[in-house]
């Protein structure tokens, strides 16, 4: 039978507080404290059996201990090496769906010019191939940031993450959505302005306009996006808000990963890999980002970095 740990504290102190109380009473005035007198006499003989014994008792414990140790490191480095592998391999299974499917497109549209499609519709053909083109450009541009990202090293520099932002909605006035949707920026301005954060500012650029990206993208005409910065002593805070359709429940867990896209988003233009971009973007900067969405009344992306000590 396994006993609970409060269980085997218990048996410890039982027998501790019973001595207590009986060491305390017979030191107690009026009470006659007996004095006991121990002799023991061994032979050297006996006196090296009985330190061997417990050497070899000793040697056998911390052997079971260590082996039973590096049993659960082993088992814990393999059950890594198995996420690992997993992560691989759907890593590699979306890639190839997201190739794919362009790829195939690609093919059809050369088919159908090799046959000879009439005069009218040549032009037609040859903007769903470009738009096929560019989607696999896009897709092979954003691979090679993630992997940038992740593995080289950047200078830091203080940012202004105001000045930043509003880079960021200038950059997307032309974006096809924004005439039909309400862009705000809010900064803080009193009792003082943004203090800058360490960081590299392409990158930091390249996460917010992600995010605004994605609120113009996929938010339905009229929603309002607001675009907001603050100070959170030891963070500085940039939240992507918007009053659009939210993220169903059962994809937020997942929205960070690398090609994961919603169900209620797959016939939309992307990569997949805006999300992961702005992650990877997070990580290297030692923040984080976060995702908080209501079905039906729209979604607010956190972002956290760290102030200069």
């Amino acid at each position: 039978m396994k006993l609970r740990r409060g269980s085997v504290i218990a048996l410890i102190l039982s027998p501790l507080a019973v001595g207590l109380i009986l060491a305390i009473f017979l030191q107690s005035p009026g009470v006659t404290n007996p004095v006991l007198r121990f002799q023991i006499r061994a032979d050297l003989g006996t006196l090296i059996l009985i330190a061997g014994g417990l050497l070899t008792a000793s040697a056998l414990g911390f052997w079971s201990f260590r082996r039973r140790a590096n049993t659960r490191l082993r088992m814990a480095v393999e059950n890594v090496r198995e996420e690992a592998k997993g992560e691989r391999r759907r890593f590699l299974r979306q890639l190839d769906h997201e190739l794919k499917n362009p790829l195939t497109a690609l093919q059809a549209e050369l088919a159908y010019l090799a046959e000879g499609v009439p005069i009218e519709q040549t032009g037609k053909v040859l903007r769903d191939m470009n738009d096929q083109a560019e989607r696999i450009g896009r897709l092979i541009t954003d691979l090679r940031k993630l992997a940038q990202i992740e593995e080289q090293a950047f200078e830091r520099e203080p940012v202004d993450i105001g000045e930043l932002l509003q880079e960021v909605v200038e950059a997307v006035q032309d974006h096809p959505g924004l005439p039909e949707r309400c862009l705000h920026l809010t900064l803080l301005q009193s009792p003082w302005k943004l203090p800058p954060v360490p960081g590299d500012r392409g990158l930091l650029w390249l996460a917010c306009f992600n995010l605004v990206d994605n609120a113009l993208k996929f938010t339905p005409p009229s929603s309002e996006i607001e675009v907001r910065a603050f100070e959170v002593s030891p963070w500085l805070v940039v939240e992507v808000t918007d009053n659009g359709p939210g993220i169903p429940p059962e994809d937020l867990p997942y929205i960070f990963e690398e090609f994961y896209r919603g169900k209620n988003v797959r016939g939309c233009p992307g990569s997949g890999l805006g999300l992961a971009l702005v992650r990877a973007i997070m990580a290297r900067h030692g923040g984080d980002i976060a995702v908080r969405s209501r079905s039906g009344q729209g979604t607010v992306f956190t972002l956290r970095l760290p102030l200069a000590s």
